[in-house]
């Protein structure tokens, strides 16, 4: 229980989800998707997990607040990419 306590103090545990998500933009590129794609699908949650290990190290609010700012435009441009923001024809 320690270690995870640790890890969760550190902000280490965001280190191993930011490790997870690199080996999944690896995975899927090798997997024939375009790095850009994969990349833009990928970079909210990585900016969303930069956040959230600053809140865990105690940093200064907008270390914070800047990633996840940042995020939400990825995020639509992503699901722009995808063609999931349509508009709405009554």
């Amino acid at each position: 229980m320690e270690v995870v306590r640790a890890l969760f103090a550190s902000g280490h545990v965001v280190d191993l989800v930011l490790a997870v998500l690199a080996a999944e933009f690896v995975w899927l590129v090798l997997r024939g998707n375009r790095a850009l794609d994969v990349g833009l699908g990928l970079s909210a949650a990585v900016l969303m997990m930069l956040a959230l290990r600053a809140a865990l190290t105690g940093a200064a609010w907008p270390w914070i607040a800047l990633p996840l700012v940042l995020s939400f435009p990825l995020h639509l441009a992503d699901l722009q990419r995808r063609g999931m923001l349509r508009r709405h024809r009554p």
